[in-house]
């Protein structure tokens, strides 16, 4: 899915995170939103997800209104809540009841690699298994916008093979959104975009 953003902006109270952002995100490009820590990532990227309203300007989807993009987005990120009441396979199965899935319930399952924890309660999950359950709830539903922020926090050494094997398998047809500061995290065929530059 295609994204024009038209002189967006977004402040609070008095004080501008980005302003002026024209930007036009391809279909089925993969793009970095780069900055420091407290540049504003975040914001901009739940401003494009639709999560806060801008500021000011506008923005424009392929094919649909802003307001009825939500089946059409996935996203990862640390400050996103899991149901701590559920198991793992209870909380894949009551995502995908919702959003579409690429593959079926128990090929995901299966993909997330955490097989020894697939009836524990998430509430006894770590902070990296967490991550990696919410990772793997984003790169298996099906969209036109993939939004992963800071995709890598919390993730040791082997979750962040699994999370770049991961990224290998994204579909072309989906446009996907890194916001990070780790080169690490986005691959390098990714369009970068700094925050920095819209201040």
């Amino acid at each position: 899915m295609n994204v024009a953003a038209n002189h967006l902006g977004k402040r609070f109270n008095r004080e501008w995170v980005f302003r002026n952002f024209n930007y036009e995100f391809a279909t089925g490009k993969t793009f970095a939103i780069t900055g420091p820590n407290g540049s504003g990532k975040s914001t901009l990227m739940q401003v494009l997800w639709g999560q806060m309203q801008p500021s000011e300007g506008s923005l424009s989807y392929s094919g649909h209104q802003p307001g009825e993009i939500f089946n059409a987005v996935s996203i990862a990120a640390p400050y996103m809540d899991l149901i701590d009441e559920f198991t793992l396979e209870e909380m894949v199965r009551f995502h995908f009841q919702f959003k579409k899935g690429r593959l079926p319930v128990e090929e995901i399952i299966d993909r997330i690699e955490l097989k020894t924890s697939r009836d524990k309660l998430i509430s006894s999950f770590s902070s990296g298994m967490r991550q990696r359950l919410k990772l793997a709830l984003a790169f298996y539903t099906e969209c036109g916008l993939l939004f992963l922020d800071e995709p890598c926090t919390n993730l040791d050494k082997k979750s962040i093979e699994w999370y770049h094997s991961q990224l290998g398998g994204v579909p072309t047809h989906t446009t996907l959104f890194i916001a990070s500061n780790q080169d690490h995290e986005y691959p390098t065929t990714a369009v970068k975009v700094d925050i920095l530059g819209y201040k």
